[in-house]
C-alpha cells in the first residue's frame, strides 16, 4: 500500500515503550491515529492528548479491537508474551478477525520466532528462551509459548501482514532504519542490538513496503558493526 493511501492506522499495545515510539512515527507521518491499551495504562499515552484516540481494553478483548481497528488503512501489533491467558494468541486472532480484508498488519516479536525452521540459533539464546519461558510460567508473567501460537496464526492468514522480529534493545537516539534478513543466525544480524525507537520506525515504513507482505523479517541496528560489514542502511541482506 503506497504512503498516500496509508490514512488511518491503529497501534495495539499503544502505552508501552514500543508503542509509544510508533505512535510518534505515526504522527510524524501524518497519520490519524487510534491506540488501543489497558485501561489502567491510559495515563502513559498523556502526551498524545488531543491528537489520538484511545480505546482502552485488554487488547486480547476482540470487541475492543474491533471498536478499535474498525476504518483503518493499517494495524501495528505488539505481541506480548504477558500472563497466562494466552494473551499474544488471543490479541492477534482479534486483529486479524476484525481488521479490514486488505489492511496492512504488522506485528511485532522476538526473534525466537521461526516461520520456516532455517532460523540458526546459539546454545545461549536457546537456553535463555527456554529459561525465560519457564520461569516465567511459574511465575505466571510471561507466556513465550503463547507469542509462538500467535505467530503460527498470522503466518496461516490470507491477511496482508508482515511479522517484524526484533533483536535484543536499546534506548537511544535513531540510528535510522534497520536492515533486515529472512533468517537468524545470518551474519547481517550478528550484532543482535537494535535501537527501540528504530525497531518501531521500522514497524511503521513496513506499513507502506509491499516488499515486506507476507514476510517475517528479523532487524539489527543499521550501525551496528555486522549491519555495516554485510549491507548498506535500510537494505535486506
Amino acid at each position: 500500500m503506497s504512503a498516500s493511501r496509508m490514512k488511518k492506522i491503529c497501534v495495539v499495545g499503544a502505552s508501552g515503550k514500543l508503542g509509544q515510539y510508533m505512535v510518534r512515527h505515526a504522527l510524524d507521518r501524518g497519520y490519524e491515529v487510534v491506540g488501543v491499551c489497558r485501561e489502567k495504562s491510559v495515563p502513559k499515552l498523556a502526551e498524545f492528548e488531543g491528537r489520538i484516540t484511545v480505546v482502552p481494553g485488554h487488547t486480547n478483548d476482540p470487541e475492543v479491537i474491533r471498536r478499535a481497528v474498525e476504518g483503518c488503512d493499517g494495524v501495528l501489533t505488539v505481541l506480548a508474551p504477558w500472563g497466562v491467558r494466552q494473551y499474544s494468541s488471543g490479541t492477534a486472532q482479534a486483529v486479524l478477525d476484525h481488521a479490514r480484508p486488505d489492511a496492512r498488519l504488522v506485528f511485532s516479536c522476538g526473534w525466537h520466532i521461526t516461520r520456516d525452521g532455517k532460523d540458526s540459533y546459539s546454545r545461549m539464546f536457546t537456553l535463555g528462551v527456554r529459561i525465560a519461558a519457564v520461569l516465567g510460567k511459574l511465575v505466571r508473567a510471561v507466556e513465550i509459548d503463547d507469542q509462538v501460537e500467535a505467530c503460527r496464526r498470522i503466518f496461516a492468514s490470507d491477511s496482508r501482514w508482515t511479522v517484524v522480529r526484533g533483536s535484543s534493545l536499546e534506548e537511544g537516539e535513531s540510528q535510522g532504519l534497520p536492515v533486515w534478513s529472512r533468517h537468524v543466525g545470518d551474519p547481517v544480524l550478528a550484532s543482535d542490538l537494535t535501537r527501540r525507537v528504530d525497531f518501531a520506525l521500522f514497524m511503521v515504513e513496513a506499513l507502506t513496503d509491499d516488499t515486506l507482505v507476507r514476510e517475517a523479517p528479523a532487524i539489527v541496528g543499521c550501525r551496528t558493526p555486522s549491519a555495516l560489514a554485510h549491507a548498506a542502511p535500510g537494505e535486506r541482506a
